[in-house]
């Protein structure tokens, strides 16, 4: 009996020294899984241009102002048309200080009418901070009043829960005939 013992101890001890699947994947960047369409169009080509600006919030400040709570961040981005398609062309994700930390996308992703596409800041995260802010860049055909643009924010400590959502300010139109 003591020989089957020994080798199961050592077993135990050799997988527990292992690295955990978690700990090979802290530099990853964690997105949804989710099948973006890629397309070939540039911003010129839109009739209407627009760039919104998200608040996101990576942590939260509490007890005394000097703690910090970390949150995983999800920005939605909704085409909310029955018909017309969106095209995003960028979602570059900034600290407090207006610094871009992470730029999600490097090509144009269609959207197609009622299709939603996210973004994931992990809760790891730690430069963005309190004031960190997505800027996304996006165009259509038509009209500009078909995309809807959140942010969720969510955490959990112990026995403590947090979730809360922020909405999209327009910072910049460009309507072509």
């Amino acid at each position: 009996m003591k020989s089957y013992l020994q080798p199961l101890l050592i077993l135990l001890m050799i997988c527990s020294c292992q690295p955990s699947q978690k700990d090979e994947n802290l530099n990853r960047v964690n997105h949804p899984s989710h099948q973006y369409s890629f397309v070939d169009i540039q911003p010129d080509s839109m009739g209407y241009l627009e760039t919104d600006y998200v608040p996101i919030y990576s942590d939260i400040y509490h007890i005394d102002g000097t703690n910090r709570f970390l949150l995983t961040s999800t920005l939605s981005i909704r085409n909310t048309s029955l018909t017309e398609n969106v095209f995003v062309f960028s979602a570059n994700y900034n600290d407090s200080y207006g610094k871009q930390l992470r730029q999600y996308i490097d090509s144009t992703i269609l959207l197609k009418p009622l299709e939603s596409i996210e973004f994931v800041v992990e809760h790891k995260e730690n430069k963005g901070g309190a004031g960190a802010s997505f800027l996304v860049e996006w165009g259509a055909d038509k009209n500009g009043e078909q995309l809807l643009i959140q942010a969720v924010m969510t955490g959990t400590s112990n026995q403590q829960g947090l979730s809360f959502m922020t909405e999209a300010k327009i910072v910049k139109q460009i309507y072509r005939d």
